[in-house]
């Protein structure tokens, strides 16, 4: 009779941990995606602590030693103003760092978004593909459009822009979008500052797409 006992008390334990293990696997993760980036404000340019920019303007934040989030960064979002559709590669798939892994379309024209880091693409952020404005309007936190588990993220991350050289590099594009703005469409030039909202709309298509090329490397 104990035998039996033991192993009723047994199988009722097993049972319990099987059933509780699902909900302490979710759980576990949201820490992460519920994180809020620092944000601090250098040169006029609001700038989230501790992420890497590559120079096509898309970003890395390190979540363990070989998992990092990927984003598009505030620049993107104000040129293009409205966000129309996104479109991602799938889960599973492997990219290199510079590899097109999206497609931003908004302000009459498509933008391909480079992977700021190699590795395997481990999850897409469902929520921003089916509404896009959440990437226009919180593109640091839950504007976030894929994961990747990257076996080499800290050699990734030596080829970004980091630390204190991110805003000088913001400012510097700005300069130069300033500089096409002048010699192609005087009427749109701006006179310093960050650039106007939804700017890539109301510019020709030409040079429209000159500035995609130029500042996004697409």
């Amino acid at each position: 009779m104990s035998i039996l006992f033991v192993l009723l008390m047994f199988l009722l334990i097993m049972s319990i941990s099987y059933f509780r293990r699902p909900q302490v696997m979710q759980n576990a993760e949201l820490p992460a995606r519920s994180r809020v980036p620092r944000i601090e404000r250098e040169l006029g340019f609001e700038i989230p602590q501790g992420f890497c920019f590559h120079p096509g303007h898309t970003w890395a934040s390190k979540e363990s030693p070989e998992i990092a989030r990927i984003g598009i960064d505030g620049f993107v979002t104000d040129l293009v103003g409205t966000i129309d559709r996104i479109e991602t590669i799938g889960p599973n798939r492997w990219i290199r760092q510079g590899q097109k892994f999206a497609s931003i379309h908004g302000a009459g024209t498509s933008i391909d978004v480079l992977s700021p880091v190699e590795g395997v693409v481990t999850a897409i952020n469902s929520d921003a593909l089916q509404d896009p404005g959440v990437v226009a309007r919180d593109p640091y936190n839950h504007g976030w459009l894929a994961t990747v588990k990257s076996p080499d993220l800290l050699i990734n991350q030596k080829n970004l822009v980091q630390g204190p050289m991110v805003a000088p590099w913001m400012q510097n594009s700005v300069a130069r979008l300033n500089g096409m703005l002048a010699q192609m469409a005087p009427a749109y030039a701006q006179d310093g500052g960050l650039p106007v909202r939804g700017l890539l709309k109301q510019i020709p298509a030409e040079l429209r797409q000159n500035i995609v090329k130029e500042l996004f490397l697409s």
